[in-house]
């Protein structure tokens, strides 16, 4: 039976029934039908733009193909971890398949991204080490630091004399690991990668890039942000996920053999965790070939990233200083925000509000991300729409008022 206290706090957490009772409730929408651009929810065409599928890759018929095929050579999964009976040869070719895509000498990989990140950023350190995050790095980095029982620290978001501060006041001898995303999920931002390479090389201390929202997207044909700076040798741990470009689940680390020898062998959230299914493992294979083999995808990613940013800025939006296909249009007032969100949601346009805890109170936000396969009648009707509920909120009066 549920204590008294617990179920107090239970029966306090009200605010989802008061968001349905508004009819703004945004979160746990069954997906009917997924067309890759478009989905279908309560029977109604959808334009989707939450998805984080930057290559609209999740429909694409050598995808598809290579998940069922899959299935038929393995089964549908593995029915235990990648230390014991979880590892196919599938998986084996996948991990030097990622490896040499984004230039380190092996990888190993995880259940989903956010595993990848808490096995990695948990195991190395120690407790004696040191951990320095930008502090709007993912969930899964902040979780990963509580598991590693290391001292962990905080910069301000990509302040570069702040992580140089940080670093000033660590002893020379503690093993260091600054750990960042390469870019930002919420902000759409990049991380200033030459600048933390630069102070990682004079305070000896080790780089770790999260690669979630970059794979595919920066990069010579999506190979992620160290490429993308050229600065591949220059950082130690590349993480990368499926769920995102390669249109699959899962997530890997890329890195040293030493280091992926030693992660095999202590990366509790691998070694406890069932192995990724073998037709995830195939459609991202798949997934990674089309990538290398059609770099006009990352084009048209761009193109319509560009047009997009542009039309949303000369509409009077702020959007920050997002460089890349993640997208915040910011409202900076939470229930706005959740109205903007659910308005658009009855206009047909599929969108993802982002309301503290997930940012701070004064920069609530709707997120928007392309992909390489929307065409531009489809975003030419999200700004249409967008526009159209933006001036029935007055969020743009609110902004110059």
């Amino acid at each position: 039976m549920i204590q008294q206290s617990l179920q107090e706090k239970l029966q306090g957490f009200t605010i989802p029934t008061e968001l349905k009772k508004a009819g703004m409730y945004p979160y746990f929408r069954p997906i009917e039908e997924n067309h890759d651009t478009e989905v279908v929810i309560d029977g109604r065409r959808i334009l989707m733009f939450g998805s984080n599928s930057y290559m609209g890759l999740t429909n694409h018929p050598k995808v598809t193909e290579a998940a069922k095929k899959a299935i038929d050579i393995y089964g549908s999964c593995c029915s235990g971890s990648r230390f014991l009976n979880g590892t196919s040869n599938l998986h084996i070719e996948l991990e030097e398949k990622l490896a040499d895509f984004v230039g380190k000498e092996a990888a190993l990989m995880f259940t989903t991204g956010f595993q990848a990140n808490l096995g990695a950023v948990a195991t190395f350190t120690g407790r004696t080490g040191v951990i320095i995050m930008d502090e709007l790095d993912h969930a899964s980095i902040i979780e990963g630091s509580r598991l590693s029982f290391s001292r962990v620290l905080k910069f301000a978001h990509n302040d570069m004399n702040d992580l140089e501060r940080v670093l000033q006041s660590i002893q020379s001898e503690k093993i260091k690991l600054i750990v960042v995303d390469g870019i930002f999920s919420m902000e759409g931002d990049i991380c200033n990668l030459p600048e933390i390479t630069r102070l990682a090389n004079q305070y000896e201390a080790m780089v770790m890039v999260d690669d979630a929202h970059a794979i595919g997207v920066i990069g010579d044909r999506g190979r992620g942000t160290a490429n993308h700076f050229g600065l591949t040798s220059d950082v130690d741990m590349i993480m990368g996920t499926f769920s995102k470009s390669l249109a699959s689940v899962g997530g890997f680390i890329a890195t040293t053999k030493e280091a992926i020898n030693y992660l095999k062998h202590h990366a509790r959230p691998m070694i406890f965790s069932a192995s990724v299914p073998p037709s995830a493992v195939a459609a991202a294979m798949a997934a990674l070939d089309i990538i290398k083999a059609e770099p006009e995808r990352q084009e048209a990613l761009w193109d319509n990233t560009n047009y997009m940013a542009s039309a949303l800025q000369d509409l009077g939006f702020d959007i920050n200083t997002s460089k890349t296909p993640i997208i915040p249009v910011y409202i900076r007032d939470n229930e706005l925000t959740f109205r903007f969100n659910q308005r658009l949601y009855e206009e047909g346009i599929f969108v993802n509000p982002v309301v503290s805890p997930a940012v701070k109170s004064d920069a609530s936000l709707i997120r928007l991300s392309i992909m390489a396969t929307h065409t531009r009648s489809q975003l030419d009707e999200a700004l249409e729409k967008i526009e159209k509920v933006a001036n029935e909120l007055h969020v743009l009066e609110m902004k110059h008022s």
